[in-house]
């Protein structure tokens, strides 16, 4: 089973499922339940945890069963954590991550920005021309935005990732 006390772990489930769904990870049970009994064990509303399992289910970390009661035809739905394709999960993620990381250092990579000393919103050299300068939400001027160390962080960030990527490869 998967260390839920691992930070990129728990921040995954957390980014995932949120601090209450999380609640429901650390405290289900190893065997078949159902939703009713873990939010009895956790603590957590009925609906919350319905939505955890279907999410988990989504993202093949929970798996279910269905039992038919034969007197009243009702469906039961017995659940359990299957954290098996965590590590793949994990990889997807990244990529994800990765991928919009680069997206957003293509679009800041070699562009002049400006902003009012607000930061109102922030303008491509195209744009505040366009709009004389002047902020359109406060009326200010727009000033020049250095965002070389905006460029940086992101380089830092991909290389970091990168290399976290090819030491769980290797």
């Amino acid at each position: 089973m998967s260390n839920l006390n691992d930070p990129v772990i728990k921040g995954y489930f957390i980014n995932l499922i949120g601090e209450e769904g999380f609640k429901v990870v650390e405290k289900m049970p190893e065997t078949e339940v159902t939703d009713e009994k873990i939010a009895e064990a956790t603590g957590v509303l009925l609906n919350i945890v319905r939505r955890t399992l279907f999410i988990l289910y989504e993202n093949r970390l929970a798996v279910y069963r269905r039992v038919r009661d034969t007197d009243s035809g009702w469906l039961t739905y017995l659940w359990r954590l299957d954290l098996s394709t965590m590590d793949s999960q994990l990889v997807l993620e990244s990529k994800k991550i990765l991928k919009n990381l680069r997206s957003k250092l293509e679009f800041e990579d070699g562009k002049v920005f400006y902003t009012c000393k607000a930061q109102c919103s922030r303008f491509l050299f195209e744009t505040a021309s366009d709009l004389l300068f002047i902020c359109p939400v406060c009326g200010e001027d727009l000033e020049y935005q250095e965002n070389e160390s905006v460029v940086k962080a992101l380089k830092q960030r991909i290389n970091k990732i990168e290399e976290l990527a090819s030491s769980a490869i290797a």
